[in-house]
């Protein structure tokens, strides 16, 4: 069916089949007719909660959904709370507003595996006040005493009577009384919702093909720009010609703007036609002559400096002076970009009175601060609708789409959608730092580690997008996962070295651990082995102190039976991590094929993220972070050459496929800790795990990511 039809496949799917269901999602797309409306909905006691006449209760959302599935965890969250019938519950995505900014950020934002933590007690408060009212409410209309009356699946129950009043029945009268101050939440002992699989709320639309993206986005009048941009970090436009560009069938117009030239067209295929045709003449700038050789080497250099320090515990170098043995090695970590399966993408309605913007965002926050610096408009007159999101890992976290489509649309006085291809999306990120790790252990003659120090070299994220989080010369975020070596070793020093070598940088799923956790885990296997010492009871003693590790660690051993024999040609390697508050340990097993690489068959991954909400969810993010980690450890990385990534596209920047995905089993710790995050933990361990696996099988130690079939080969 034609873009220019009336209705499309996606209208009829939404007006068709999903109206009726006891889920509605409503992301406010004015150009779309809408889904069905909940009946009047008179009870909302709080900025989450709506219940309206005909029992729906309808939870608003305050963090993107990026696949991670936060728009069934934090619904689950109120309606454990709120006592409320699961079939009747309706999600909308909030608003940007400042009453959803996140309590563990100060402002409204999705990253850090942090939608649980901050929700965990605010949404389940928001649901015990909700039901306290009703609960209320229905005391009130019975004239009985309150203490006989209970909530129970969307309604009130008299106890000694039976009588019942759904919610809707309550809403109007709920709505009349005082917002209780501080309602006492549930023991854990009484959840009936959370800690329970019950199915993702997202998946119907998304197989239906109602879910709306923000690729999806279409209003009145919208047209569709396409930017052309200096291929060298650094540089600027020295002039440009668009005569061709504007004679390509459906070019509108063509724009200069912050991120380069903008060729706006009807359609997508006409502006990106109409880039390929711009004459630009680029002022490469001063960082053109950049490669990957020259900043690894750069690197290096400083690594065998000491940094500043990080952490220090004892006096390592006088440990390692007198050590009975030494142990020195490097690890190098490449640039990664995120290559999320939806194209980055923005669309913006500037008016003089106001702008609306349809974004995959996982900053609403900034967006509006953005468009507010643009315009000059107020945040009251700037409406962020925040569709789903087709993959972020922190690439939605920045503003370069928003700021495109802002200007633009400022521009051409039009609705505008700004799409990135993917060579654009790939050559134009903000990457995971390349890091390079400087390591050295001393052990007694027992075997024992009696010191360690890592000296860290990477660019900084917070020196550009939180410049007061780097405090003396540390950004927090590079040095996580090192500087927290959980391994009981009486002296040790870790310090950093804030490089900027002119590429930008910006928050890659697991941020700074997934490179320096690769380092430590890999050289605790080296020490292990100069030890002379089985790898995972060597980190087992060392973890005494440490039982949330100790425990993933023994679980994700004894599940993969850790030291029994494998076929011939395979072997396992092991690894452990804490980040975002949650501990994860990996077990992985490989074999070798000299043409294609490392081939891992099993991951077998145990996970502490304290307490449950979801435990599919937790599976789900963790076979996730699998698929992600092993991508970024034997498939891809980003290289620079003249100032520019030589990657474009999924044929020289590849995909973890299909058939070579592992088996991925997940054992889920009980705990009755506070919730940690789940999205990023599972990153970390996998690339250690992996190399430390090869070792065993050949006794070889890769030290570089990402291992190529030529790393196999040597090995």
């Amino acid at each position: 069916m034609s873009a220019e039809s009336n209705l499309n496949r996606r209208d009829f799917l939404k007006t068709g089949a999903v109206a009726g269901t006891g889920l509605v999602l409503g992301f406010d797309l004015p150009s779309r007719p809408g889904l069905a409306e909940a009946a009047e909905a008179p009870f909302a006691p709080n900025a989450w909660i709506r219940v309206g006449t005909d029992n729906l209760v309808t939870i608003v959302v305050d963090r993107s959904e990026m696949g991670q599935g936060v728009q069934t965890s934090l619904p689950m969250l109120v309606a454990e709370e709120l006592e409320a019938d699961w079939s009747k519950i309706r999600i909308e995505t909030a608003p940007a507003d400042p009453k959803y900014n996140n309590p563990l950020f100060g402002f409204q934002g999705t990253g850090g595996s942090t939608s649980i933590r901050a929700a965990w007690t605010p949404l389940r408060k928001a649901g015990a006040a909700a039901r306290d009212m009703l609960v209320t409410a229905a005391a009130q209309t019975w004239n009985v005493d309150k203490a006989t009356c209970k909530a129970d699946k969307g309604a009130v129950v008299h106890t000694p009577t039976g009588r019942r009043l759904t919610y809707g029945e309550l809403a109007a009268k709920a709505a009349t009384l005082p917002v209780p101050a501080d309602v006492p939440l549930k023991d854990a002992k009484q959840f009936k919702i959370i800690g329970t699989r019950l199915a993702r709320l997202d998946t119907p639309a998304k197989v239906d093909g109602s879910a709306q993206f923000g690729i999806d986005v279409r209003v009145p009048g919208m047209l569709t720009a396409v930017m052309a941009r200096c291929p060298v970090f650094g540089g600027k436009v020295a002039r440009f010609d668009a005569t061709r560009a504007k004679a390509v069938r459906g070019v509108k117009d063509v724009v200069q703007a912050t991120g380069g030239i903008a060729v706006v067209a009807e359609t997508y295929w006409p502006a990106l036609k109409g880039t390929k045709a711009l004459d630009i003449t680029w002022d490469e700038g001063p960082d053109a002559g950049n490669n990957t050789p020259s900043i690894s080497k750069a690197f290096q250099d400083l690594a065998q400096k000491p940094g500043v320090v990080a952490r220090k515990v004892g006096d390592a170098d006088a440990a390692l002076a007198s050590a009975a043995t030494k142990i020195e090695a490097a690890y190098e970590s490449p640039f990664q970009a995120h290559a999320a399966m939806e194209p980055m993408n923005c669309t913006a309605h500037v008016r003089p009175d106001g702008c609306d913007i349809w974004a995959p965002t996982q900053f609403q926050t900034g967006t509006v601060q953005t468009v507010q610096a643009i315009t000059g408009l107020q945040p009251g007159a700037i409406k962020v609708h925040t569709t789903f999101l087709g993959g972020g890992f922190g690439r939605r976290f920045e503003m370069d789409f928003i700021r495109d489509a802002v200007e633009i649309s400022k521009t051409v006085n039009a609705p505008v959608k700004v799409v990135s291809p993917r060579e654009d999306d790939i050559q134009h990120d903000f990457y995971r730092p390349a890091s390079y790790s400087r390591l050295t252990a001393g052990l007694d003659t027992s075997g024992a580690p009696v010191a360690w120090t890592h000296t860290i070299v990477s660019p900084s994220i917070m020196s550009r997008v939180f410049p007061e989080a780097v405090q003396n010369g540390i950004d927090p975020s590079s040095v996580e996962g090192g500087q927290d070596l959980p391994y009981a070793i009486a002296n040790l020093r870790v310090d950093y070295h804030l490089k900027d070598v002119g590429i930008p940088v910006g928050f890659w799923r697991s941020v700074g651990n997934s490179q320096n956790i690769f380092a430590t885990e890999s050289f605790i296997d080296e020490v292990a082995a100069a030890a002379k010492k089985d790898p995972y009871e060597f980190r087992r003693a060392l973890l005494s102190d440490k039982p949330r590790h100790k425990a993933v660690l023994e679980l994700a051993a004894t599940k993969a039976g850790w030291g029994k024999p494998l076929p011939k040609g395979r072997a396992r390697g092991i690894a452990v991590a804490e980040s975002f508050g949650s501990f994860v340990a990996h077990v992985v097993e490989v074999s070798l094929d000299p043409e294609e690489g490392v081939r891992v068959h099993r991951v077998v991954a145990a996970v502490d993220c304290g307490s449950i909400v979801n435990p599919d969810t937790i599976e789900a993010q963790i076979q996730s972070a699998v698929v992600f980690g092993l991508t970024a450890t034997l498939k891809s990385g980003i290289t620079i050459d003249r100032g520019r990534v030589a990657q474009q596209n999924f044929d020289d920047y590849p995909m973890l496929r299909l058939a070579e995905t592992p088996s991925v089993e997940v054992f889920i710790v009980p705990s009755a800790e506070a919730p940690g995050g789940i999205g990023e933990p599972g990153v970390p361990p996998l690339a250690p795990a992996v190399v430390n696996a090869v070792f065993a099988l050949t006794g070889k130690r890769l030290r570089r990511l990402p291992v190529t079939p030529e790393d196999v080969r040597k090995a």
